[in-house]
């Protein structure tokens, strides 16, 4: 790209405040990759700043330094940092430069680490653009998968059908589970599940009182399952997930919840029952194995994807979101 020349961007200028604004096309550096974006996902509200992750693009302009790529090649970007106050403009614009590696701190042992280039871009070749916005959700559950590690025969119960939950899901049947049950609100949801094959086993909520399907969900499996993982972010339902495990089994937190939710659960039954609590959030070197999952056709995310609306139809997309009438939805930058 020439200097000097601009692209059509969404601009924070602070949480809920933002525009569609001409900006400086960033330029290519010796270690980077210039892309042209094509579809991307989710927004964090957190700064002033380009926002948007979860993106796919082809390479347009390529570093000296970078190696294994080359001009038009299809390319998805691992954004996880970890490091706290890092502020790097997003891919909700027509182009975006990243990074072929990050100096990163691998744990070694629980005092000490090491420093590591750490590869951050990767190529695809088998995934839709939409179904490749689904590559960082992907990378969270095989996170989640990492840290609950289930024995081969596990029971697991589900509680939600976001996308991550979904993957998840397919993750457990591939990994060891022997049934894995679904639990959510009837709807758009849970038939994309089903088309999916997601679970072997559905229990279908109502709304407006679920009471009915609970209390069978208890009678069908009055002994509990091996692993639940509640998924929802409802307050409620980490509460009450904890009376769905088995004795010796697993409750992973696995949604996003207020910081204002909070759990009452009774520490006798985890005393005694001998439940094991665990979170998983996010995920870190976990992207390679995302792509190769994702891309091998492994793990099955066609239809997730709900909704795409242009970058200038940003607000109509927020509104489709807060109206839960969708399961994931992209935006295409141009």
């Amino acid at each position: 790209m020439s200097t000097g020349s601009t692209m059509k961007a969404l601009y924070y200028k602070a949480p809920r405040e933002f525009d569609i604004r001409q900006v400086p096309v960033p330029q290519c550096g010796d270690d980077e990759i210039l892309v042209k974006g094509e579809h991307i996902c989710y927004v964090l509200l957190i700064a002033v700043l380009i926002p948007g992750h979860e993106g796919i693009g082809r390479a347009v302009d390529i570093g000296k330094n970078v190696k294994g790529f080359q001009i038009g090649d299809r390319i998805v970007a691992d954004v996880g940092i970890t490091s706290k106050g890092v502020i790097i403009n997003g891919a909700f614009a027509e182009y975006v430069t990243l990074y072929i590696f990050l100096m990163v701190d691998i744990p070694r042992f629980k005092t000490e680490s090491c420093r590591s280039h750490q590869m951050k871009c990767y190529k695809v070749n088998n995934l839709t653009d939409e179904e490749a916005t689904l590559l960082e959700p992907a990378a969270c559950a095989i996170h989640g998968l990492d840290k609950l590690n289930p024995p081969v025969g596990t029971e697991v119960l589900l509680l939600g059908a976001g996308p991550t939950g979904l993957i998840l899901a397919q993750l457990l049947k591939l990994n060891g589970a022997l049934r894995v049950v679904i639990a959510a609100n009837k709807g758009m949801k849970m038939d994309i599940a089903k088309k999916l094959n997601c679970g072997d086993e559905y229990v279908e909520l109502d709304r407006k009182d679920a009471q009915a399907q609970w209390d069978k969900l208890k009678l069908d499996n009055p002994y509990g399952f091996d692993i639940v993982i509640e998924a929802t972010g409802v307050e409620k339902l980490a509460n009450d997930a904890i009376h769905y495990v088995r004795r010796g089994g697993t409750l992973m937190i696995y949604g996003v919840y207020e910081n204002k939710a909070l759990v009452h659960w009774p520490p006798s039954k985890i005393f005694g029952d001998e439940i094991t609590i665990i979170g998983s959030f996010s995920q870190t070197y976990c992207f390679p194995r995302a792509v190769a999952y994702l891309d091998s056709k492994k793990i099955n995310v066609t239809g997730m994807v709900t909704d795409v609306f242009k970058l200038e139809d940003y607000q109509l997309a927020l509104d489709k979101m807060n109206s839960r009438q969708c399961l994931k939805i992209a935006i295409k930058p141009y």
